[in-house]
């Protein structure tokens, strides 16, 4: 009972603080738990598992607030459920990643400028608390946040070849390559690099006699999909990183709020 009196009392004031974002809210979870039973009724149970992920996914930015006492901007927290949205149940269960080719690309990209906002406000918290010394200026908060978007989407690029090479999924994406250079080809091994052009098609045979024939190239082992992954995460985390820094700037000198604001935490202490 306790735990529902809570639940219904914070319920409440998500509804009368950021009414948007608590109607997104409810009817992202609304179809999330109608694929959650039509995925136990298919008996597509790693489908019902990601929803449950999800759920916890959508939970966590109301929890960061209560538990952190920050304000994340009602735009930052929407972008945030639509992401999740977009990636684990558009993206994994219905197959968005395959089925609209810049699927990934768009995510990591917002996933880039998402991350880099999280970084600005790490360091923008402990620059305005009093009982901290780092007194970091805007350019250097803004290398900050470019370096913690970066670093997160290298460890996420690591997480999908692990689980890739260990576990035996394909998070990494494959690509069919016309076309290569590579030293291994060079006989004299003076490290020159052999380009190999026009591949028609490549064939594969296997331990059992079975041949696998791949059309139009060589398939690429998931190394052009994660070098995409990280130049559209560079690109996101320097457009937030310049928008970033134009926000601090602005703010010092007294010039309002700003585009910025809109996409960075705060914490509830520093609100105006």
């Amino acid at each position: 009972m306790a735990f529902a009196s809570r639940f219904l009392s914070n319920a409440r004031k998500a509804a009368k603080e950021k009414p948007g974002v608590f109607t997104l809210y409810v009817v992202l979870c609304l179809i999330v738990a109608a694929i959650f039973v039509r995925s136990i009724f298919e008996a597509r149970y790693e489908h019902a598992l990601l929803c449950l992920l999800v759920f916890i996914l959508f939970w966590i930015p109301s929890m960061l607030e209560r538990r952190l006492t920050v304000e994340i901007p009602s735009v930052l927290e929407s972008i945030i459920l639509c992401f999740i949205f977009a990636a684990e149940i558009l993206g994994e269960i219905d197959s968005f990643y395959i089925k609209i080719p810049f699927w990934d690309t768009m995510l990591h990209t917002t996933w880039g400028f998402l991350a880099a906002g999280i970084g600005f406000e790490l360091v923008d918290i402990l620059n305005r608390s009093h009982a901290s010394r780092l007194q970091l200026a805007p350019i250097y908060m803004a290398i900050t946040a470019f370096c913690f978007s970066m670093t997160a989407g290298a460890v996420w690029e690591l997480f999908e070849y692990a689980m890739d090479v260990f576990v035996g999924f394909d998070m990494q994406k494959d690509t069919v390559v016309a076309a290569f250079s590579s030293v291994t080809l060079d006989p004299t091994n003076s490290n020159i690099a052999i380009h190999v052009p026009d591949i028609v098609s490549t064939q594969i045979t296997l331990a059992s006699g079975e041949i696998v024939t791949i059309p139009n190239g060589y398939l690429d082992i998931g190394l052009h999909d994660s070098m995409a992954d990280l130049f559209v995460n560079l690109l996101g985390a320097v457009t937030f990183s310049i928008i970033g820094f134009a926000y601090v700037k602005n703010r010092n000198r007294g010039k309002g709020k700003g585009f910025a604001a809109h996409f960075i935490p705060k914490l509830r202490n520093s609100i105006k």
